[in-house]
């Protein structure tokens, strides 16, 4: 079973490992709040689909306790022989109730999110969640080893349980540069979904400032309005920046590979990752990034080499970036889109995340119908 907060992020971002578990063998039983259009992707790709009632960001205890309650029914009904997460509740309470009942759980810590990023009184209340929900857990993956230390030191993880992941893994053969070179736009593309812990308002902000002395920047926001976050923006404020002429906003696409294409450099102001995949789909595909120097963007990004890097929180430190780039002569970003594709090849690729995946369920004593038992 394979559980995150959307169906979205199972169908865009797993579909490589969903893939690769079908391909060994395995029935996989995808769960997730209903969403017809990634339900039909699911099944593209061969996985079955269980619904799953989950608030994702919302704090009332009796709507968690229904959704622990949901899955642990889910899961004595369906005996899978292992369960795989994503995101916090579907880590926390799906961790929990698998280890009730004598099932594996590897939850895969992809970001420390809302919780971590403004410290409070929830955040004490999450770190003690995860500490009991893990306590069973064969293995936890961490996908930069700053997130990996802080859980291990803030004893929510054992040192022996947590495992480093080189994010979700990418398709390099499907992720390809395009043809052509630089574009001869000057377009700055960030795609997230509009939350200001994505550093949305600092993007709108610095894009503003650039714009005074680069009038020909084109500055494009793709993201889903209403995301269920905390800190989402509402669509009255992104509807005024559009309005001002500032920024350009899509909705979220299928296939974002043209948009990249299209883009002189990809941008994520974030506050935190746990490891980008935007960046990763960007270096990909040959683009240079303008990202922040937190975890999750600098684990991918090195200033000068295959982008730059700015102070998070800080739409004059971004919009120096944004003008670095503009300044960057052809033959230098050529240099740098090569360096960001080498890097994603080298360290980034959906066969090692699977592989790690897949020994890390060997170890958990699962045995695959479709392949050897021995570890990859």
């Amino acid at each position: 079973m394979v559980c995150a907060n959307q169906a979205w992020n199972l169908a865009n971002f797993r579909a490589e490992l969903i893939s690769a578990l079908i391909s060994a063998g395995c029935r996989v039983i995808a769960v997730a709040p209903s969403d017809p259009a990634m339900e039909a992707r699911l099944a593209e790709l061969g996985a079955d689909f269980e619904p799953l009632q989950i608030d994702a960001k919302g704090l009332a205890p009796h709507r968690d306790l229904a959704t622990f309650l949901q899955i642990r029914a889910m899961i004595r009904r369906l005996h899978p022989d292992v369960w795989l997460s994503w995101t916090i509740k579907p880590n926390i309470y799906g961790s929990l109730a698998a280890g009730g009942l004598d099932v594996p759980a590897i939850p895969n810590v992809s970001g420390l999110g809302t919780a971590f990023i403004r410290r409070n009184l929830l955040t004490h209340a999450v770190k003690l969640l995860y500490r009991f929900g893990f306590r069973k857990a064969p293995a936890v993956f961490f996908q930069n080893r700053e997130d990996r230390d802080e859980f291990v030191n803030g004893s929510m993880t054992a040192d022996w349980q947590a495992r480093l992941l080189p994010g979700s893994g990418i398709d390099t053969l499907r992720f390809i540069p395009p043809p052509g070179g630089r574009p001869k736009r000057r377009r700055f593309l960030m795609l997230a979904r509009v939350v200001a812990d994505k550093g949305v308002r600092e993007f709108v902000d610095a894009a503003r400032q650039t714009r005074l002395a680069w009038s020909d920047a084109e500055f494009i926001l793709m993201g889903e309005i209403g995301a269920p976050n905390r800190t989402a923006i509402a669509r009255a404020e992104v509807d005024g920046w559009v309005k001002e002429g500032v920024v350009q906003h899509l909705l979220p696409v299928g296939d974002v590979r043209p948009y990249i294409a299209d883009a002189d450099f990809i941008v994520l102001p974030s506050y935190r990752e746990g490891l980008s995949r935007v960046l990763v789909e960007a270096g990909a595909m040959g683009r240079p990034a303008i990202a922040t120097d937190v975890p999750g963007c600098r684990d991918i990004i090195t200033d000068g080499v295959n982008g730059f890097l700015c102070q998070p929180r800080d739409a004059q430190a971004l919009s120096a970036a944004f003008v670095r780039a503009l300044q960057t002569s052809d033959c230098t970003w050529a240099s740098m889109a090569q360096a960001a594709r080498d890097r994603v090849e080298s360290e980034y690729s959906a066969e090692r995340v699977i592989s790690l995946y897949l020994n890390a369920m060997r170890d958990a004593g699962i045995k695959f119908p479709g392949t050897t038992t021995e570890r990859v």
